[in-house]
Formats: structure tokens, C-alpha cells, sequence
């Protein structure tokens, strides 16, 4: 059985300026530092024998942290980058609905339908991630793996193990900032997940999304980006 601990990076300034960016290089916040305090903490008794990261300076932070008491070498992979928003890229995320109104429609509410000019689109992203997330299982098998990446990334590679269609996206949660899922695959890419989201290593008042409203489900329906 290979398990993968996969943790999504730690509070950036865009996660605080609500910009969208996903494949801007984004510094992190003073809460996201506060945050890998903690998130090393967590895994310092935890067995990992290999590290993977996206390559931007968000995620390799968070590899750091996690890699505290482990010593490893951070493997980086360019094909767990977040998505490439294109053309929406490093603007706030309440100017979308008045620039861009259909993909700010589909970011929220039919995110398999998001395809932004000069991007890529989230059929395209979906896929990405889930051939790259299978490459690390075959890397790494039987061993135990940590993965760093972001949000949109995880939540398309979790509504594939949980055997939804892409259409069916929105219906997976968001991940928190620092956020552990634990997945497992058997030898023949089976997955199972053990949990999704686990953000028990932080205190309440550093969990982002404590902060924040965009994430609830009645406010993706008002189409709420704040």
C-alpha cells in the first residue's frame, strides 16, 4: 500500500488579497509562516520517505516545513503546479464577475466548464493532476509520501478518487491552507481516502478559512468572491 499525505501550501498574500493566483508566484503571509510552525509539528513523528512540491514558492515553503525533521531532498514537479487561470491571472477575485462574468459563472458554479483565455481549462487541469498524482504512486511504491500543492489541484484529484465525474467537481470541499488528506493506493492504483482536510495541528484563530466566507456553499451560490 503506497499513502500519500497531501497538504495544500500555506496562507500566501493572494489567499489574503483574494487575488487569483495560480501559477503567480505568490510570498506567503505572516499567518501562512505561523502556520508551517505548526504543520512541521505535525509531521514530525510521521515516517515520509519521499517529498514532492509544485514549484512555486507557496508549496516549497510548505515542503520545508513538513520536511523539518526528515531531511529529505523536496522533489519538484512541475506537473502538480496549481491551474493556469490565463487571462484572469493576478486579478482580484471580485473584479472577475465584472471582467470575465462567464468564467467567475463557472469558477463557482459549473467549474468543469472553466476554460479561461491563454489558460488552461479545468478538463485539461483535472487530468494533468490526476496522471501526475498516479506517476508519484508508481515512483513511490509501497512507500509513504508527502505531496504539497494547492487547492483547485486537490480538489480535482479528490473528486476523481472519490469516483465522481468532473461535472460533479463543486461538490468537493475546498481545502484549508496547510490542509492534510491522507490517500492510499493498492498496487494496482486503487485509491481509498483516509480523511480529507485535517487542519487539527493548527489553532483556530490560524486556520484561513476562519477568516473568510468565500468557501461556504451558501455564498459559491450568490456567487460571493470576498
Amino acid at each position: 500500500m503506497t499513502r500519500l499525505y497531501i497538504v495544500r501550501h500555506c496562507e500566501a498574500r493572494g489567499n489574503v488579497d483574494r487575488i487569483f493566483h495560480g501559477v503567480t508566484d505568490s510570498k506567503i503571509s505572516e499567518r501562512g509562516a505561523k502556520q508551517l510552525e505548526f504543520l512541521a509539528e505535525r509531521f514530525k513523528d510521521i515516517k515520509i520517505d519521499k517529498l514532492y512540491s509544485s514549484p512555486l514558492e507557496r508549496a516549497i515553503k510548505t515542503a520545508e516545513a513538513v520536511n523539518k525533521y526528515h531531511n529529505l531532498p523536496v522533489i519538484i514537479r512541475e506537473d502538480i503546479i496549481e491551474i493556469n487561470g490565463g487571462c484572469i491571472e493576478g486579478l482580484p477575485w471580485k473584479q472577475l464577475p465584472v471582467l470575465y462574468p462567464e468564467q467567475a459563472k463557472n469558477w463557482n458554479l459549473e467549474p468543469h466548464n472553466f476554460a479561461p483565455e491563454g489558460g488552461e481549462s479545468m478538463r485539461q487541469f483535472h487530468q494533468r493532476i490526476w496522471e501526475a498524482m498516479n506517476k508519484i504512486v508508481e515512483e513511490s511504491r509501497g512507500q509513504t509520501v508527502a505531496v504539497v500543492t494547492h487547492g483547485c489541484a486537490i480538489r480535482n484529484f479528490i473528486c476523481r478518487v472519490m469516483g465522481y465525474p468532473i461535472e460533479r467537481l463543486a461538490e468537493v470541499e475546498w481545502c484549508d491552507n496547510t490542509g492534510v488528506s491522507m490517500v492510499e493506493a493498492d498496487d494496482n492504483n486503487n485509491f481509498s481516502i483516509g480523511f480529507i482536510n485535517d487542519i487539527t495541528h493548527l489553532p483556530a484563530e490560524l486556520s484561513t478559512f476562519a477568516h473568510q466566507s468565500w468557501w461556504k456553499k451558501e455564498n459559491i451560490k450568490s456567487l460571493t468572491f470576498d
